[in-house]
């Protein structure tokens, strides 16, 4: 772009030339004269600028004449499309209404989704971002309102209002440890069975989420307390918050004892359980002695109805047991690992000190081979124990139902993925209870924005991020005038925002 300027020459006069920049860097100059008083300079200027319009009109805005060709300040940059999608999320879910229009943790949650840091550093995030963040202080003197329960209980019931739950909801339950770099217990973190094998003092963090993996409720529990003693305490204050007279759980096996069975029977609700099978089932037995020398089809379920005697106190239920053909291959090619490793250790070419097993392992290892001789395929029947009381949203109660419930579970599983890796829940910074319940509180409302946009868009919040994060929207400063600037968008991201934004494609 050609522009005027003005030098002085080795005489002492101003000489007003024309510069012509190439987009390789060299310039072509063109001499225009030389003035020796300013009058003549004037003249020799305007003649120049006659020159560069062509006979063209010159749009005046307001720049000083000896800027001309330099650089124009940006004034305000921003990571719109993020920011806005974001937003857009968190008002969609409901989340700033029930915060009661706190900016402060609107700005905290989005810091969070965008790159998990410190609650110091979450400015630095946000400032990065475009967002004017309040001051540190102020985000220390918010933080103990999020860690009260009615605040939670707020989010919650949001979150369960968009999951538009409803009598005898199907909803999954799972816990996970969160550990801290810490080597004395408090009453709150505390050493327990760790998720991760950590030795170190850790809490219980159980999660109720819905039968598509959306958060409803998050809960923190000393570190050394059993799974299956943290799972009633959530949903019985679930449903007591939302006036929910059922709901179905779906756990895994690992949560379930039988003083926990009794209490969920006890509470009225109806439960999808995964159960250990030890033993060939009686259905699958008789099944191999009707049906000698076939093989069980692949995905076949056998049904056991299982009715209350008259002097129990527990209601009707119903076991299913499928059957899946890959199960069975990898669980015999297990049996052929060990069976090669115990053979190793009794020849003397591996430690014994490697092979030791623990008695209830060794009990299940010696019943393998004998039931692989008897023409039995452990492992190769999944256990799904159901109760019903209603039938969640009407659907009809069959075996493909409550088994395709359970294998829902994995949801539940990928939103505990997400929030320890893509949002990096483990409270680093926290050692006081609150503090620490202030930053779940946080992760959950992100962990709930993070899904709905995945939803929407079918991407993962990592990628969404990380392809957002880089188109940014800035304002520049041309002298009197803003002008607004920003990068094109790709036609993925461009049809990804149309999905969060609401958009027809057509736009």
């Amino acid at each position: 772009m050609p522009y005027v300027r003005t030098v002085k020459t080795a005489s002492g006069a101003t000489a007003v030339q024309i510069v012509y920049s190439s987009r390789r860097g060299s310039r072509d100059i063109e001499h225009i004269g030389s003035a020796h008083d300013d009058a003549e300079l004037e003249l020799l200027t305007a003649a120049a600028r006659q020159r560069l319009a062509a006979g063209q009109g010159e749009l005046d805005l307001g720049l000083d004449a000896s800027a001309a060709g330099g650089p124009l300040p940006i004034t305000a940059s921003r990571m719109g499309c993020l920011l806005d999608s974001l937003t857009r999320a968190y008002d969609v879910l409901g989340l700033g209404a029930a915060a009661g229009g706190d900016e402060v943790f609107r700005d905290l949650v989005l810091a969070r989704i965008i790159e998990p840091a410190s609650k110091l550093d979450s400015l630095r995030v946000l400032d990065e971002a475009g967002v004017a963040a309040a001051s540190y202080r102020t985000v220390l003197r918010r933080l103990p309102a999020y860690a009260k329960e009615a605040f939670r209980q707020q989010l919650s019931a949001a979150c369960a209002a968009h999951a538009r739950l409803g009598p005898a909801s199907l909803v999954l339950y799972d816990v996970s440890t969160l550990y801290f770099e810490t080597d004395a217990g408090d009453g709150f973190r505390e050493p327990g069975f760790s998720k991760e094998r950590r030795l170190e003092p850790q809490i219980t963090i159980g999660l109720l989420t819905a039968q598509d993996g959306f958060p409803l409720m998050v809960s923190a529990f000393e570190g050394n307390k059993a799974e299956t003693k943290t799972m009633l305490p959530v949903v019985r204050a679930f449903m007591a918050a939302h006036q929910l007279p059922d709901v179905t759980v779906v756990a895994d096996a690992g949560m379930i004892s039988e003083a926990n069975q009794k209490a969920i029977e006890a509470a009225g609700l109806s439960f999808i359980l995964g159960m250990k099978i030890p033993d060939v089932p009686y259905q699958v037995e008789q099944w191999r002695r009707e049906h000698p020398g076939e093989e069980i089809p692949d995905g076949h379920v056998f049904t056991q109805p299982w009715p209350a005697g008259p002097s129990s106190n527990r209601r009707d239920q119903v076991i299913y047991y499928t059957y899946k053909a890959d199960r069975a291959r990898r669980t015999l090619h297990g049996i052929d690992q060990q069976v090669a490793k115990a053979a190793k250790a009794v020849a003397g070419l591996a430690p014994v000190k490697r092979n030791r097993v623990h008695p209830a392992r060794r009990r299940r290892q010696e019943r393998q081979p004998r039931a692989r001789g008897q023409g039995q395929d452990p492992g190769r029947a999944e256990g799904l124990r159901h109760q019903p009381r209603r039938v969640p949203r009407r659907d009809p109660v069959t075996p493909e139902f409550v088994t395709g419930s359970y294998r829902r579970l994995f949801e539940i599983e990928r939103s505990f993925r997400m929030s320890k890796h893509d949002l990096q829940a483990r409270p680093i910074y926290h050692h006081l209870r609150d503090s620490i319940e202030a930053h779940l509180t946080i992760v959950f409302a992100a962990l709930a924005v993070s899904r709905w946009i995945e939803h929407q868009t079918g991407w993962s919040i990592r990628k969404f991020v990380k392809t957002a994060r880089r188109y940014r929207t800035i304002q520049i400063q041309a002298g009197t005038h803003t002008i607004s600037a920003a990068d094109p968008l790709p036609a993925d991201l461009r049809a990804a925002l149309d999905q969060i934004h609401g958009r027809s494609a057509a736009h």
